[in-house]
């Protein structure tokens, strides 16, 4: 029942609202969202902040954009699709030839009656995005010599704020699973507002489970920048925390389920994606993380090198409607949404439950001081003693059990064993 609620609001609230990395429009959104959820906190990072490599940057909003032609009727208005304008467009008040203004229209030729979604975040730019049918009508409508009114009453703000949202909900285990999704693009369904449709669906069933074994965080961040500031915060606490986790878009159609593997494909994440699908006897396609595209690059980027994979539907990117508008809520249905919804919060149970043991020492322990190594040194030491030893090698926080009982070739019975000697001696944590 209330995944069809926040089908609801996702659809009749926070659709038509104007998003970008910065500005009211997040702000609006996160707030929509905090009534829900009143324990998400709503973060704020100033503009101009340098975080890693980039610099955070400033705040826009816009609050009317048109273009006027010679007989003063408008025939581009933002107010009736964001898309409209380009993402960023600077502020401008003036008159301007065709054969100039025909410079910064954008269209799809082969998607004529779509609007494009076109932005410039950080080359200062301006633009309208129309679709190409209209684009041609205008072409033969007026000639190079008329002018047109180009009004964009934006503001670039160098001490405004990023902002981003994050909740979490407490478990046993210091452990913590990352769920993240953006909420920064205007009126799009898929690419957009399904990821956080269905995180609002995860918070609200996980939030009454009892006994909740890992702590799950959740992330409403505007795409890129959003995920890079967040890591240039938080970073030493989440490489020694998170054990796994998944990013969310493109989640809410029914044409196929789909996933992206973290970098190396081989983590509890990777594997409770592929248990969830054969679960839920569903077949799914696992695109190549030389495919990537979304936040999973920053996630498993060198020297953050978190164990987060990508739960979509269709792909961004794979589908036609993707960055137009067409990506719309005829596209995504509260059936696809459900579907995306039933394969992440399998792959969350599971990855809940797995045992994720990680070493507590660093380097090699002294074993002998434990009783677990004899203090006298033979020529052949006990096949147990090895496979204590081999076991903390890969108690890197990066396998569960049934992983590292592949690794040495033992039972799970066995494994199992192993870990609760280890974990008794305190030499391992989970």
């Amino acid at each position: 029942m209330s995944l069809k609620k926040y089908y609801k609001i996702a659809k009749y609230t926070l659709f038509p609202i104007c998003r970008s990395l910065t500005g009211n429009g997040i702000r609006k959104t996160l707030d929509i969202i905090k009534k829900e959820f009143p324990s998400l906190k709503i973060h704020k990072v100033k503009s101009g902040t340098k975080v890693f490599d980039w610099n955070i940057p400033p705040e826009w909003n816009v609050n009317d954009a048109f273009i006027l032609d010679k007989n003063n009727k408008k025939i581009v208005d933002f107010n009736n699709s964001n898309l409209h304008l380009v993402g960023y467009s600077t502020p401008l008040n003036q008159f301007i030839t065709k054969k100039n203004l025909f410079k910064h229209l954008h269209s799809l030729p082969k998607q004529p009656g779509s609007i494009p979604y076109i932005t410039s975040y950080y080359k200062k730019y301006w633009g309208f995005c129309l679709n190409h049918k209209e684009k041609l009508q205008f072409d033969k409508k007026y000639k190079n010599s008329d002018k047109f009114k180009v009004v964009i009453k934006s503001n670039l703000n160098s001490k405004g704020n990023l902002n981003y949202g994050e909740l979490v909900l407490k478990g046993k285990s210091k452990q913590e699973i990352l769920i993240s999704t953006y909420v920064c693009h205007p009126s799009m369904a898929n690419n957009e507002l399904s990821g956080p449709i269905v995180s609002m669906g995860l918070i609200n069933y996980f939030s009454k489970r009892k006994n909740l074994g890992k702590t799950l965080r959740f992330l409403f961040i505007p795409e890129t920048i959003g995920s890079i500031t967040y890591l240039s915060k938080n970073l030493s606490y989440l490489k020694a925390n998170i054990i796994g986790g998944f990013n969310l878009s493109c989640i809410g159609d029914e044409r196929q389920h789909s996933c992206m593997f973290s970098k190396y494909g081989n983590t509890p994440s990777d594997r409770s994606i592929v248990e969830a699908y054969k679960k839920l006897k569903i077949k799914f396609k696992r695109y190549s993380f030389l495919e990537r595209g979304s936040d999973e690059r920053q996630y498993n980027s060198p020297g953050i090198d978190l164990p987060i994979a990508s739960i979509f539907r269709t792909k961004y990117g794979k589908y036609p409607e993707y960055h137009t508008s067409l990506d719309n809520f005829d596209f995504v249905t509260k059936k696809g949404i459900q579907g995306g919804f039933s394969v992440v919060k399998e792959a969350i149970k599971i990855l809940t439950k797995k045992i994720i043991p990680k070493n507590r020492i660093l380097c090699e322990p002294q074993m002998d001081k434990r009783g677990l190594y004899p203090r006298i040194s033979t020529k052949d030491p006990k096949k147990n003693i090895i496979n204590y030893m081999s076991f903390l090698q890969y108690a890197d926080g990066k396998n569960d059990l049934k992983s590292i009982a592949k690794i040495l070739n033992i039972s799970s019975h066995e494994t199992k064993k192993i870990y609760k000697i280890l974990k008794k001696n305190n030499l391992i944590i989970d």
